[in-house]
């Protein structure tokens, strides 16, 4: 997708310029799209991936997520 990116970019500085100037600034303008649409590809997750349900590290956070999840039960004596 970069390498489209730079194709588009040169190409209308290059060439496209001197026979249309409009064309070539919406070459440029596809080619400014193209960096933000590469970067969603790369870092989609699948629908299987449940990187939500991951551990922190952090015991207590971990603790109070699952509760708040209701994966684990609170102790009535421990209080409200």
């Amino acid at each position: 997708m970069m390498g489209a990116c730079l194709v588009l970019f040169v190409g209308a500085w290059a060439v496209v310029r001197l026979f249309s100037m409009p064309v070539a600034i919406g070459m440029c303008v596809v080619a400014m799209l193209i960096p933000p649409v590469a970067a969603m590809v790369a870092n989609r997750r699948g629908p299987e991936d449940r990187w939500w349900d991951d551990p922190s590290g952090d015991p207590t956070s971990d603790e109070w997520w699952d509760e708040l999840d209701g994966k684990k039960r609170r102790d009535p004596k421990d209080g409200p």
